[in-house]
């Protein structure tokens, strides 16, 4: 009995001693580990790359394009004659490329003016969580626009340069929460050629954009510019949309209410004529799918 009692003993130290080590080759491990935090950047602030109208802070993925449809329709004060403005439409084609997680180009052109337009976006500063985190995105936009309308007075002498216009805009935005995304843009538009003398070349705006979400596929979603310099004395107003993403499988489908016509920079923060207080207002709809164009890389 004794003999038994005494290997039981000398068994359970054994067993101790093994577990012992065993938890200190554990730590050990975990001194010695190679795991480090890593840096993640914060994805899907937005739906996609425009809010509405404006850029959001939002990129596509590397090697994927999306195309998007932005179709707008006549005023709604315009009455049963005209269906509440079905009747009327104006549309832009745009093709955006995701070329780096932070840097992407796209071009498109619109029905009005038949405009064409491309234009740049990159971000130096995405917002992250972990080592050397933002906790803001920060990007620039660069664009060009062409007005495709054929020459009011074609026997004067005129430039083939009157017709460009250019925008630069810069984008700090935060998701600040699942379903809370809030961004700011100031954004200078130059114009070679404006309609009179007195007309500035350039027009300042300070833009507001965000995102509420509402249910897992469905979120409202709001862009405004208030023009700060440059805005006519009459005729002109400060854009403002607002409208809900929808998300259906690979599609993201949003529903808006605007009072801009166009549907790039130049257009909608120079050239909206609508006015909310009297129902100079345009139900409109963006349809974007995306397509993967290059594989990805298998690890």
């Amino acid at each position: 009995m004794q003999k038994k009692l005494t290997r039981a003993l000398l068994l359970s130290c054994l067993l101790l001693a093994a577990s012992g080590l065993r938890a200190q080759d554990e730590d050990l491990l975990k001194l010695v580990s190679n795991d480090k935090p890593v840096k993640e950047r914060i994805k899907y602030a937005f739906k996609s790359p425009r809010v509405i109208n404006s850029h959001s802070i939002e990129f596509l993925n590397p090697g994927t394009m999306d195309f998007r449809i932005l179709h707008r329709f006549g005023q709604l004060d315009q009455g049963y004659k005209n269906l509440f403005g079905l009747d009327q439409a104006s549309m832009r084609l745009g093709f955006d490329f995701g070329i780096l997680h932070n840097l992407m180009a796209g071009v498109g052109r619109s029905t009005y003016k038949k405009e064409l337009d491309a234009y740049l976006k990159y971000a130096p500063m995405r917002q992250s969580t972990g080592p050397w985190s933002s906790p803001v995105t920060v990007a620039f936009v660069a664009g060009i626009t062409l007005d495709g309308l054929p020459w009011a007075d074609p026997s004067r002498k005129n430039f083939y340069t009157s017709k460009l216009a250019y925008y630069f805009e810069a984008i700090i935005g935060r998701k600040f929460s699942e379903g809370f995304t809030l961004q700011l843009s100031p954004t200078m538009v130059h114009k070679n050629l404006v309609q009179l003398e007195k007309d500035p070349n350039n027009i300042y705006g300070l833009g507001f954009g965000g995102r509420l979400k509402l249910s897992k596929r469905v979120a409202f979603t709001w862009d405004y510019t208030h023009i700060v310099k440059g805005l006519p004395d009459s005729g002109y107003y400060h854009p403002l949309s607002v409208g809900f993403d929808i998300e259906t499988g690979g599609h993201v489908f949003q529903l808006h209410f605007s009072n801009s016509t166009g549907m790039n920079e130049r257009a909608f923060i120079t050239e909206t004529t609508g006015q909310w207080g009297k129902g100079e207002v345009r139900f409109g709809f963006n349809l974007s799918r995306v397509f993967q164009l290059k594989k990805k890389r298998q690890k």
